[in-house]
């Protein structure tokens, strides 16, 4: 384990570079339209060949990192990982479909318009149905969490999205009445979870068989680190390129969406840290296990609602504040596990 672990500068000012991938993007919709209107021609079965091109740069790589041969490791931390998944598949869709509800229909009711509300629900759902992958290892660092068992609660709970995901988010917006075009729902999750995830098992099995895994995990993957954070600036950009006028006509709704979705991180990551307690599961496993719970996949969540509703949706949008607020909200998460150590071993 890294006895000094850090989050990269990237990471740790997400945030802004969000603000600024905005900031760039609204310019663009704005004063240079015409580049959004080129990309938006490259388009099959309603998704965005550019934008598909550049999930794939962001996805791969994180998937490229998760060796699923750990699985086998499943038994050694049974009640960690067990938890894990209830918090994931039984607890965080249930709550922030929950959650989103009552602010989006009730508490925002004449703030918003009924349909930029239903919109922004089915963003909350994409999003809350999507547990944390790639940075719930950095996580898992910053609060000395185990290695180990971090590996394989990522492992597992991105084959179970393979299976949960689509009937999932078909029931949470079907208990609101709201369709969703399904078959597109299926060739997202074909597209942007089964393809990554199948090809990181065959590059992980060639270059372990022909250059071993120190090669694999200390030379190959670090190539894809400054390809993966271009992918998503660029991502961002062209996100908010196609949201110019949503921002600008309705402002206020970036804080909006924010709130609910700030709520759903810390109550998801209190009911997974003091259940754990109670459970007298080690700290080192509860740390990570609660964290990846409260955090979200997001460039999946982006990826889908782009796919099913395009560029330009209010549901897109949505999905985007969560990347805006995860890190600034996970680091506090981190300060309080990592202060609350010696309260939670008494």
């Amino acid at each position: 384990m890294n006895e000094n672990p850090k989050i990269s500068f990237f990471d740790k000012y997400l945030t802004i570079w969000v603000i600024i991938c905005m900031a760039i993007g609204i310019f663009i919709s704005q004063y240079l339209s015409f580049i959004p209107e080129f990309l938006n021609k490259f388009e099959y079965a309603q998704i965005s060949i550019p934008m598909a091109i550049l999930i794939w740069i962001m996805i791969y790589p994180m998937m490229l990192k998760i060796d699923f041969n750990s699985i086998k490791r499943v038994k050694d931390n049974l009640r960690g990982i067990v938890l894990t998944w209830c918090i994931n598949w039984l607890l965080q869709p249930f709550s922030m479909y929950l959650i989103s509800l009552i602010f989006f229909t009730i508490i925002y009711q004449g703030i918003m318009t009924p349909e930029l509300s239903t919109q922004y629900l089915i963003g909350a759902v994409l999003l809350g149905t999507a547990p944390c992958t790639a940075m719930v290892f950095v996580w898992s660092q910053l609060t000395n969490g185990d290695p180990a068992y971090t590996l394989v609660q990522v492992a597992t709970n991105d084959i179970i999205i393979l299976f949960a995901y689509v009937p999932l988010v078909t029931y949470l917006l079907g208990i609101s009445n709201i369709a969703i075009p399904y078959d597109t729902l299926i060739l997202s999750v074909v597209l942007f979870v089964v393809i990554p995830f199948i090809a990181s098992i065959i590059t992980r099995k060639y270059f372990t068989t022909n250059k071993g895994i120190d090669y694999l995990e200390n030379t190959f993957i670090p190539k894809f680190n400054n390809i993966t954070t271009i992918g998503l600036l660029l991502t961002l950009i062209f996100i908010f390129s196609f949201q110019g006028n949503l921002i600008l006509t309705n402002p206020q709704d970036i804080i909006l969406i924010a709130i609910p979705f700030a709520i759903q991180i810390f109550l998801v990551f209190t009911v997974a840290y003091l259940s754990a307690k109670l459970l007298k599961i080690p700290q080192n496993i509860a740390a990570p296990g609660s964290m990846v719970g409260a955090s979200n996949f997001f460039e999946l969540a982006v990826a889908i609602a782009i796919a099913l509703y395009g560029i330009g949706s209010p549901v897109a949008l949505a999905t985007t504040v969560g990347v805006l607020i995860e890190v600034p909200l996970m680091l506090t998460l981190v300060k309080i596990i990592n202060n609350t150590k010696e309260w939670y071993n008494s």
